[in-house]
């Protein structure tokens, strides 16, 4: 299927037409001034300034926190404590203006999480209309971790941003059937013209001129493991955990039940390894109980442990624990420490 294109003045029909099957989210200016996902009723809620939002798309692909099961906790009742699985929305989402790294991130959860049948589900629930970047930040660094502005990794749909137009572009399957409902015109002459212009100008970033990922896989665990720079990146870190609740693929969890009124559920929430009661063993032993041990094992598992496993790296170069890290520890570095072992 071709690209199709909307002007940006039918931006809001196009918005009103979606909103009969789907619920819509996307990046929406919060009362606080920052940028967050939230529901779109109109086209005055959308705001598509360039950058990521404060948190990512993780939280519609694992929310905080997910209900697994439900059940009764009522005394004398004979069906207590007999797990049901909850009821699903019927109505499905669609997640408008996703940056190319967060859209990333969903393909390289799905890695971890391919029997996972909640991740899963959640897949099929919502469909992603990516948006790509004409503009680089000073926190960007997608083109060091594989991905690119351009990127359709995870996305249903890639959307470019013209002077007067967008253009859309069908990546799945269902990405293709969502735009011929829609009633999209096939592309202008004078837009394919500005769409090749985007392509050749799109942002290029910072990138370290080779494949990290490979270069990576050549390094030997156990001189990255022992390396002497580990001290100085855990020295300034508080172990507050903000990294890896902003981090698009940061998807450690707990799961607990919690009983109220005689009604219990089972929940998946979300955690981090940055914490010390993480991997609190039952005897009361814990293997990482020094905050070196912790650092040391989100920027490995990121790093090291899951390309060796999987191929790719577990980081998006989003840049949101580069921005909000009140010590300013920034990945970027490490990731220069770790190409000079």
């Amino acid at each position: 299927m071709k690209p199709l294109a909307l002007f940006k003045s039918e931006l809001d029909v196009f918005l009103k037409e979606l909103s009969r099957d789907f619920d819509i989210f996307g990046p929406k200016r919060q009362k606080k001034g920052f940028l967050d996902w939230g529901k779109i009723e109109g086209l005055s809620d959308l705001d598509l300034s360039p950058g990521v939002t404060k948190t990512s798309v993780k939280s519609f692909f694992l929310p905080q926190p997910e209900v697994l099961f439900e059940f009764s906790a009522k005394t004398g009742d004979e069906r207590a404590f007999r797990l049901k699985e909850p009821e699903c929305p019927d109505r499905k989402r669609v997640l408008l203006g996703v940056r190319p790294c967060d859209a990333r991130s969903i393909f390289l959860n799905s890695m971890p999480y391919k029997e996972d049948c909640y991740f899963q589900g959640n897949i099929e629930r919502n469909i992603v209309i990516g948006l790509f970047c004409k503009t680089h930040l000073s926190t960007c660094f997608c083109t060091w971790v594989g991905g690119s502005p351009t990127s359709t990794d995870g996305m249903d749909i890639g959307v470019y941003e013209l002077e007067d137009s967008f253009i859309f572009l069908p990546v799945s399957q269902r990405g293709e059937e969502l735009l011929r409902g829609l009633g999209l015109r096939e592309i202008s002459q004078e837009e394919e013209g500005q769409l090749e212009a985007y392509k050749s100008d799109a942002p290029e970033g910072i990138s370290e001129g080779i494949d990290i990922a490979k270069e990576f896989s050549k390094k030997s665990l156990f001189d990255l493991y022992d390396a002497q720079f580990w001290q100085e990146v855990t020295d300034p870190c508080l172990n507050c955990g903000t990294c890896t609740f902003l981090c698009p693929t940061c998807y450690c969890f707990d799961i607990q039940d919690e009983v109220l009124r005689g009604r219990g559920r089972r929940i998946r929430y979300w955690d981090s390894c940055m914490f010390p009661l993480f991997t609190l063993h039952a005897s009361g032993h814990n293997p990482r109980g020094e905050k070196v041990k912790r650092v040391r094992n989100r920027f490995m598992h990121k790093l090291k442990y899951f390309p060796d496993r999987f191929g790719p790296i577990s980081c998006v170069g989003c840049g949101r624990c580069v921005r909000d890290c009140p010590v300013s520890i920034d990945i970027r570095q490490v990731i220069r420490q770790f190409l000079e072992i």
